[in-house]
């Protein structure tokens, strides 16, 4: 791989990822409609930066064209997912076959549905019983029936550096900025996070290995731990004092009638009373040892960049 496109650079993923490339010496090309959060992110690095909508075929082949590999790091939101996750998943596979070029998708956990309280294997059926599990489903379907040479990679939660949308950067940006903070479910549920710069390492490693296309990856995060131990860890790095209370499926359920994205986070509520560990040995055997940056290593790194 000599030169990439990153879909979805200015999001959490997408940014890591395309850290991880430059830093293997590997052209990049960023993609994303924020203009200005590209500059803003990128404007120091050398990628070539392009505004643009993956809706938008042409402007996708343009960007496309020539690259050895597109990594779909696109996530919109919940809200639009029954509308455009189809629409998303052919444009990108359209623009991959038209560029002759591989595909690398990020994908989540939804699609494997409940867990049963063992850690999943990528061998196991997947059997979402979610609306979003179902359009995920789907969509992977699409881009496998599509005869280009790609590969999936699961993963659990992110957090980390320009992860701010996701359920653990909102907490600990609010604890950064000493406000009142929330954790979103049960702080006793041991459940498992990712830091998005292990998660960019191994998406880049998969890519660079012919054995991986055709098939779906796993990738943990270093390990489960309960809300109560990332907290207090938090709490240790920040200085935070003041009591950090829980967003319950309740209080979801109200934001709801208000708030479009409540209303469709709700049915994945469940993720953080039944939580979903995923099992990396087919990585580690295949690959190599899965990238794993310690809790309190992870979290200290990503207050520093919400610190500014």
């Amino acid at each position: 791989m000599k030169k990439a496109l990153v879909l979805g650079a200015s999001g959490s993923m997408g940014s890591a990822i395309v850290s991880e490339l430059i830093e293997r010496n590997i052209e990049v090309r960023v993609f994303s409609r924020n203009k200005e959060k590209l500059q803003s992110l990128f404007n120091d690095k050398e990628v070539v930066i392009i505004a643009g909508d993956v809706f938008n075929k042409k402007e996708l082949r343009d960007a496309a064209a020539g690259v050895d590999v597109i990594f779909h790091a696109i996530n919109i939101p919940y809200q639009e997912w029954e509308e455009k996750l189809a629409d998303l998943m052919n444009n990108i596979v359209d623009a991959a076959k038209e560029s002759k070029a591989r595909l690398a998708i990020v994908d989540n956990i939804y699609a494997y549905g409940r867990s049963r309280g063992i850690p999943l294997t990528e061998e196991m059926r997947k059997n979402p019983h979610t609306k979003k599990g179902k359009l995920r489903l789907e969509a992977e379907n699409m881009a496998k029936e599509s005869g280009i040479p790609m590969f999936i990679a699961h993963f659990p939660d992110f957090y980390g550096p320009n992860a701010g949308s996701t359920l653990l950067n909102y907490t600990l940006e609010s604890m950064v900025k000493n406000k009142k903070a929330r954790f979103v479910g049960d702080q006793a549920a041991a459940r498992e996070y990712i830091f998005t710069p292990d998660g960019a390492k191994a998406m880049v490693e998969l890519a660079l290995n012919d054995k991986a296309y055709g098939q779906n990856w796993n990738i943990p995060g270093t390990s489960t731990i309960t809300g109560t131990e990332i907290l207090q860890m938090a709490k240790q790095a920040t200085g935070y004092s003041r009591h950090i209370s829980k967003v319950s499926k309740g209080m979801i359920r109200f934001f709801g009638f208000f708030d479009k994205f409540m209303k469709e986070y709700l049915e994945m509520y469940y993720l953080t009373e039944e939580p979903v560990v995923l099992d990396g040995s087919k990585y580690e055997r295949e690959i190599g040892p899965v990238p794993r940056t310690p809790y309190r290593i992870g979290i200290e790194i990503t207050i520093a960049q919400l610190r500014g």
